[in-house]
């Protein structure tokens, strides 16, 4: 329950609404009594069960004092009006309280909605900007499904919960109102009621117990299926060409009837607290019949005020329940909302230091000094076991161009990976014009740099706000212009709606390499002052390739850039070539110097000539 009142906590955003459902409520049940007290009245005057008194009795506070003061006058007043004229009054009070009972229960259930959409708004709010300022490397060890299922699914469900919140305000209330009803009335036949109690309340806590830890379990299948859903839409092509849609398609069925199995018990525990609760209602309420009646008999308690206890206590019974549901529904929610709260309570990693200092642009270089790295979760290994990158030391002079090669797994992603902060060094620092990274605002570091990366970010939206994705102010020229550039336009202005035509998912309404030169044309529409470019050609075909990289030699032309590339013909003319191997910089110098040491580069460079 603990996690159920973190997400609770929220209730401080909302005070009046919060207050102006709790008083609508009270002025609910105080409705509902006032209709269930003008019973006694009504089953007086049809039937007479208790005679006139004779003479007016002194008004007191006890049950008999004031019954007899209320039937004395009850019945001064049938004299005078008649019996009709009294039970048109009764009627018209019954009515009367009726329909204020609705319309203030009307009222609470509109501020109730407030307070619960507000809520739920807050935590998508939170749980969506939490996952946008994580660090990339918590991502790399969950399922994106399993954490779309926590945002959506999970939510869902505390929303669920949240709407029955009111009845952990309104039905306790409700029960303390008619439990005093019933003590004023008859404490002795209350004490029957409590003697069941302490065993309803300990079978209603065993079930609660055993239902969180059957949803949390679910939950957890929930997310798995829908991790497994969202892995075979991203893989649909690859799924199809290998012919394996039978297995994905059984691997699916399996997540799925296993959730299944898991929401029946989750449904079976659930709704049995309600006929357990419901058997024990009716056994003390068959003690109160038989122990009521026998005092009626004996005239300690009058028949119309033995009724009116009966019925009042038959009412307390639907609070009761009310009160079991919404306890197992929170139950059910705590297990979502743990879940909830272990991606809002996830270590940032990548924390901005307060009073960060603020970048207002690239003046000089940037310099990796004994950098290493590790995917390593654990920041005390200093190991050298596990480094992706080994003591790089490094230097990016302002206008130059660095390239970076290497085998596959050599580090170079990751290199420029701790550039704009993906991720921190495990050990050493990189300093940006002699600032260092993790001393600089974040956002204003980010801002130096255009990404292009070999793996194209499009989003399901048009061409044309693809490739203003990042800028902060743009015309339609400008958009067109960076097109040019990375030889887009050819095939933009072929589109149905040309810079208006929407792309699709990931834009998967276009080919590879159009993809790619998108990525390109955003990169270069952002004019940032260090570009870099992770396999930024790699989708071309040959033609395509030539005319990019024309267009990205005259963008790079008195800018920094850090390229990596496999193909090495398009970084023959870096200033500095910079050779990665399992994590090290083994060789650094121009194409030439490089050739001529005869190492790892001039291996690649003939691996490439001869293919």
């Amino acid at each position: 329950m603990k996690s159920m009142r973190r997400i609770l906590a929220y209730l401080k955003y909302f005070p009046v609404q919060v207050t102006l459902n709790i008083l609508f409520n009270l002025l609910h049940i105080l409705c509902s009594l006032g209709a269930y007290v003008l019973i006694i009245p009504f089953v007086e005057l049809m039937f007479g069960l208790n005679g006139v008194p004779e003479a007016e009795p002194e008004l007191g506070f006890n049950q008999k004092q004031l019954v007899d003061w209320a039937f004395w006058h009850l019945y001064q007043y049938k004299a005078v009006h008649g019996i009709w004229g009294c039970l048109l009054i009764v009627a018209g009070g019954y009515v009367g309280c009726s329909l204020l009972s609705n319309f203030f229960r009307f009222m609470a259930q509109v501020f109730l909605g407030i307070v619960r959409n507000g809520l739920i708004e807050r935590l998508r709010n939170d749980i969506y900007h939490k996952v946008t300022i994580l660090p990339v490397a918590f991502f790399n060890s969950k399922r994106r499904g399993d954490i779309m299922s926590r945002m959506s699914n999970d939510i869902a469900d505390m929303e669920w919960c949240v709407g029955v919140l009111q009845s952990l305000v309104k039905e306790p209330i409700n029960v303390m109102v008619f439990a005093g009803i019933l003590v004023f009335v008859s404490w002795r036949l209350f004490v029957l009621f409590l003697l069941v109690l302490p065993v309803g309340v300990w079978l209603i806590a065993k079930i609660g117990g055993r239902l969180k830890r059957t949803s949390q379990r679910g939950q957890s299948e929930l997310g798995r299926m829908v991790a497994i859903l969202e892995e075979s839409l991203a893989s649909l092509r690859a799924v199809k060409s290998f012919g394996r849609e039978a297995d994905r398609e059984g691997l699916f069925g399996e997540a799925n009837n296993s959730y299944s199995r898991t929401m029946v018990k989750v449904a079976r525990s659930r709704e049995l607290s309600s006929p357990l609760s419901e058997i024990l209602g009716t056994l003390a309420l068959v003690i109160i019949l038989i122990v009521g009646g026998w005092q009626v008999i004996d005239g300690s308690i009058q028949p119309s005020v033995f009724i009116f206890f009966v019925i009042i206590f038959a009412r307390i019974i639907p609070p009761i329940q009310a009160i079991v549901r919404a306890y197992n529904t929170f139950q059910k929610s705590s297990a979502s909302a743990e879940r909830f709260l272990e991606i809002l309570d996830a270590d940032e990693v990548i924390v901005e230091k307060p009073g960060a200092t603020v970048l207002e642009g690239f003046k000089d270089r940037i310099e990796f000094k004994d950098v290493c790295f590790s995917y390593r979760t654990d920041p005390s290994d200093k190991s050298a076991d596990g480094l992706v990158l080994d003591h790089i030391n490094l230097t990016v002079p302002k206008g130059s161009t660095v390239a970076v090669v290497g085998p596959s797994g050599a580090g170079k992603t990751t290199l420029v990976d701790l550039l704009p902060r993906f991720y921190d060094c495990t050990q050493g620092t990189i300093l940006f014009d002699g600032h260092p990274v993790p001393d600089l605002n974040i956002n204003s570091l980010r801002s130096q740099f255009g990404l292009v990366s070999q793996n194209c970010i499009l989003f399901n939206d048009t061409v044309a706000n693809n490739i203003a994705f990042g800028a902060e102010s743009y015309t339609l020229d400008e958009i067109k212009a960076a097109a040019h550039i990375a030889h887009a336009d050819e095939f933009i202005d072929q589109l149905p709606q040309g810079y208006d035509t929407p792309i699709g998912d990931r834009g998967l309404n276009l080919s590879g390499g159009q993809r790619q030169r998108l990525s390109i044309a955003r990169a270069v529409l952002r004019d940032t002052p260090v570009l870099i470019l992770d396999e930024a050609t790699s989708a071309l075909d040959s033609e395509s390739e030539r005319a990019v990289q024309q267009g990205l030699d005259a963008l790079m032309k008195g800018r920094t850039s850090i390229v990596i590339a496999h193909r090495l013909s398009t970084i023959r003319h870096a200033d500095t070539i910079v050779v990665l191997d399992h994590g090290r910089i083994v060789e650094q110098g121009t194409h030439d110097e490089l050739l001529a040491l005869n190492g790892l580069y001039k291996k690649l460079v003939d691996m490439q000539s001869f293919a």
